[in-house]
């Protein structure tokens, strides 16, 4: 399913999915919500990194003990 949202952008935002989407043949859809999906995944992996280094309760390996557990 499919919902129609309406957002005010940028002009120069604007302009370069506009070339972008005519360069490659694809739709301005597509790269928008391809750059939404990438940006939503980050900001919830970044999120879930901020609340572990955040809770007192989760022990901190360092770098070096991961890369012996690693075998690096």
């Amino acid at each position: 399913m499919t919902v129609l949202k309406a957002f005010r952008l940028e002009k120069g935002i604007v302009d370069k999915l506009s070339c972008l989407a005519k360069e490659s043949n694809r739709t301005e859809k597509f790269f928008v919500q391809a750059a939404l999906e990438r940006y939503l995944e980050e900001y919830a992996d970044a999120q879930i990194a901020k609340d572990r280094f955040n809770d007192p309760t989760v022990k901190i390996v360092s770098s070096e003990v991961m890369r012996g557990r690693l075998g690096v």
